[in-house]
């Protein structure tokens, strides 16, 4: 199948993190649906890659959702490569991978230019996958992207090289012993500055990686990183 689009998906319980991200992004909100579960967070030019959910239960997490042309066709695909589907409906299947991290495949609907950015943009999904099943769980996502692993100059991270124009790539992080997962990055020209800014809209700071990174938590208590890496695409 071929991934043509990704959006980062923020779930939470309640709407108490919203305004956050709205003002760390600078977008605004659309209309909900869904009964007031979803809503989209549109950037001034380009197309969306960011959206929110109330979950009702659970911890405020995130997830991802790959858009495909064949929704059925692609979710056949993924259950060959080893997920396993727990809902569908006509354009949305709900699946959980080999480690048992949750994303969806959706109907692409011609999504193709990245969001303008300026001095920080949500950029990056991180698969936060514990080391005894890393190995299978980066071939199930090369294998369901189709995309290329690709090492980085840190050992514990590999990213999946999409099509040029994606607005959110993929990144794999061994985390050691702990519990699969997903959380958010930001790439910014400052990450002392935006650290700072997103402190002053209510984050707060879990650990620092000097120079690299910072990893906070939203007022939801979703960890996400703050990362140096550039804003510019180009």
């Amino acid at each position: 199948m071929a991934v043509r689009w990704v959006t980062a998906f923020l779930d939470s319980p309640s709407r108490v993190a919203e305004p956050f991200w709205l003002a760390v992004t600078g977008w605004s909100m659309s209309a909900r649906r869904g009964g007031g579960m979803f809503a989209t967070l549109l950037p001034e030019s380009g197309d969306a890659c960011l959206r929110v959910q109330v979950v009702g239960d659970g911890p405020a997490r995130a997830h991802l959702d790959l858009h495909v042309d064949d929704v059925e066709d692609a979710a056949r695909l993924a259950v060959v490569a080893g997920a396993r589907v727990t809902f569908a409906e006509p354009g949305l299947v709900v699946l959980r991978s080999p480690a048992g991290i949750a994303f969806c495949l959706v109907s692409w609907e011609g999504e193709a230019q990245r969001p303008g950015w300026s001095h920080s943009v949500v950029d990056q999904v991180c698969l936060d996958i514990p080391d005894a099943v890393y190995e299978r769980e980066a071939a199930f996502w090369t294998a369901v992207t189709g995309w290329g692993l690709r090492a980085t100059d840190l050992p514990e991270f590999s990213f999946l090289r999409g099509p040029a124009g994606m607005a959110v790539r993929l990144m794999l992080q061994r985390i050691g012993p702990g519990v699969p997962g997903v959380h958010v990055d930001l790439a910014c020209d400052d990450v002392d500055a935006e650290v700072a800014r997103h402190v002053g809209l209510g984050a707060r700071v879990v650990r620092r990686v000097p120079g690299d990174w910072t990893t906070l938590a939203d007022p939801a208590g979703r960890e996400y990183c703050v990362t140096g890496r550039s804003p510019n695409p180009s």
